[in-house]
């Protein structure tokens, strides 16, 4: 390679963050309330929110119109990320009431059908779909998004890295997508392999450095790949742009209290992992061929998964993992002030994830519609109940 190619790269600026801020992202199912399939209600949703010509800025558009967006400002505390999604979601609320919608959160729906689906009418997702195809066309998936702020680029890769470890215990926990496509797919999470039929979605690659994440950057956009870091869909993710580490593997929980559960986990094991960082201890991180694997078990199985805990193949059940790392992370949680949020781990290891609680719905009455419509019941109780 010249030094003139060399030299040509683009700089990728990470703006950390002295704090370990948050952000959330929720995907949203817009329903029909009479015949619980997905309806195209976006664009009705956001001509009442937007004013003016100026987007809202925590109510947003997706791939697909049966699906709405709800994230949060820049926040301090769980409870503060919570409270800004319920208010987003009030609003929601208040005009799908008015124009006959309901909404879940669940990371499939039953029996919905992609083709059925209208894209929304943005040219970034009308060019996404003309360049991958089918992939993008049949991604009716729902995903949970949370960035925690990290001090520099470096830190971040280093987070990324120790993060994959982790990667069952958040995907058991969130998993919401055992069926699709009129059938129980025998996973707990259909939708984590659903999106790795994107072409760069899945997996982190493991990079050395802040320095290799740029160069990897800039290898794929001038090589036509990919147009910028946000086409990088990966299951964790350093956002140069917003100074933080992004987890993206979950699937998006049926509550907002299993969101605010999630995000507390995620925060206090963030801030747990840079602490260790911050001393220079070292981390044992888990081969790359173990974390492909411990992901797969956690899609299939959830939380009755056992995973590979060393890498000399040892194992262990997951609930019982997850219950070790939250005694580790309850320190940081008090000290962020998320120990109550991060309790909600709790019930969902008692009561079961969403995807055991869906299919105890379908064993008790037979029916796809009955799932959607527990979904449905159980977010609004959540979001309007507790508001």
């Amino acid at each position: 390679m010249s030094l003139t190619a060399s030299s040509s790269r683009t700089k990728l600026p990470f703006n950390g963050s002295p704090r370990p801020t948050l952000g959330v992202e929720l995907e949203v199912q817009i329903l029909d309330p009479e015949t619980m399939n997905l309806t195209s209600g976006s664009l009705a949703i956001l001509d009442r929110v937007n004013t003016n010509g100026v987007e809202h800025p925590k109510i947003k558009q997706e791939l697909t119109q049966s699906t709405i967006e709800v994230i949060t400002g820049i926040c301090d505390t769980v409870a503060e990320a919570r409270a800004d999604l319920t208010d987003s979601l009030e609003r929601v609320y208040e005009i799908g009431d008015e124009a006959g919608l309901t909404f879940a959160l669940a990371g499939t729906h039953p029996f919905a059908q992609w083709r059925d689906q209208q894209i929304f009418p943005n040219e970034r997702y009308q060019m996404l779909v003309d360049r991958i195809q089918w992939p993008a066309r049949r991604l009716l998936i729902y995903g949970l998004h949370v960035h925690v702020g990290v001090a520099s680029g470096e830190k971040a890769i280093a987070m990324s890295n120790a993060l994959t470890t982790y990667i069952p215990h958040l995907l058991a926990l969130s998993a919401s997508s055992p069926y699709t496509d009129y059938e129980d797919t025998g996973l707990a999470s259909a939708r984590s392999k659903i999106f790795e039929g994107m072409p760069t979605a899945g997996l982190p690659f493991r990079l050395s450095n802040y320095g290799e994440f740029q160069a990897f950057m800039n290898t794929l956009i001038r090589a036509g790949a990919i147009q910028s870091v946000r086409e990088i869909w990966w299951d964790i993710r350093p956002h140069p742009n917003f100074g933080t580490i992004e987890v993206r593997v979950c699937d998006v929980p049926s509550t907002l209290t299993e969101v605010a559960a999630l995000t507390a986990f995620i925060q206090s094991l963030v801030v747990c992992l840079g602490a260790h960082y911050d001393a220079g201890h070292y981390v044992d991180i888990l081969r790359a061929w173990i974390v492909r694997e411990n992901k797969w078990r956690a899609a299939r199985k959830g939380l009755d998964a056992n995973i590979i805990t060393d890498n000399r193949g040892g194992r262990a059940p997951l609930r019982q993992e997850i219950e070790r790392v939250l005694e580790e992370i309850e320190p940081h949680a008090r000290e962020l002030g998320c120990y109550d949020e991060l309790q909600g781990i709790r019930p969902i290891l008692r009561n079961g994830a969403s995807y055991e609680r869906q299919r105890r719905v379908y064993a008790e009455t037979g029916s796809l519609e009955a799932i959607v419509g527990s979904l449905a019941e159980e977010m609004r109780a959540d979001v309007l109940d507790r508001a």
